[in-house]
């Protein structure tokens, strides 16, 4: 079965709002594991407008599943990733003031910056993962720079769903079907959600895990997060 990595940033963001510690992303992430989570991502930004690099490092003993720290491999993210340690490194190509992720990588233009990186991340026993578009030419060069898997940038089949959803996925399987036949594991995310996520886990082969945050923290504000989850689950 596909895993299901719950990304808490946007809790960060309701405790930063206010300040304080409430709603605590520790408590959080807890909870999310406890109600059936996989795994637990997060993406820290240098401008700590939602996890903090405090947060990196107290979330990390309480990981009893995965944990995957996704970000821009700046020196301090590359250094934060080595001391931390978690199961999965996703690297990311947005830079420090984007919002949120809207691109995958250059694999051919970025190869030898990214080998470099997944190396180091690697020889730390760290698990490697970038972002990619669905893009048969990105894969290639994915699997040139070293990485374990890439992470398939769903934006694009997500806008496309409700109109046409063949013609949405198609992209998406044959980079798939690349992806395993390279032998790189495959995860995807970004605007995954209750409509569009059991089409995408169903035709694409060999999905090893989403991490989906945006989306299911706001499903939960209606539906309670411990549903929310299974819901999300019973997708997969």
């Amino acid at each position: 079965m596909t895993k299901l990595s719950v990304n808490i940033n946007k809790i960060a963001t309701i405790r930063n709002a206010r300040g304080g510690v409430s709603p605590s992303v520790l408590d959080a992430a807890i909870s999310c594991q406890r109600f059936g989570a996989d795994g637990i991502t997060i993406h820290p930004r240098p401008d700590e407008r939602h996890i903090t690099r405090k947060d990196v490092h107290d979330i990390k003993p309480i990981i009893i599943t995965e944990y995957n720290i996704e970000g821009y491999p700046s020196v301090d993210f590359i250094k934060m990733v080595i001391d931390v340690k978690p199961e999965q490194v996703t690297l990311v190509p947005d830079g420090p003031n984007v919002i949120t992720s809207c691109a995958g990588w250059d694999t051919i233009k970025f190869q030898g910056y990214l080998k470099d990186i997944i190396t180091e991340f690697k020889e730390n026993g760290i698990r490697t993962s970038i972002f990619v578009d669905p893009n048969l030419e990105m894969i290639e060069g994915a699997k040139l720079c070293g990485t374990d898997r890439i992470e398939l940038y769903t934006e694009d089949y997500a806008t496309q769903y409700s109109t046409n959803k063949e013609k949405a996925i198609f992209p998406y399987v044959l980079c798939a079907k690349k992806a395993t036949e390279l032998g790189l594991g495959i995860n995807a995310g970004h605007d995954l959600s209750l409509e569009n996520l059991a089409y995408f886990a169903k035709e694409i082969p060999n999905l090893a895990e989403v991490s989906i945050g945006h989306a299911l923290i706001s499903d939960a504000l209606y539906l309670g997060l411990e549903n929310t989850i299974q819901m999300y689950k019973r997708l997969l």
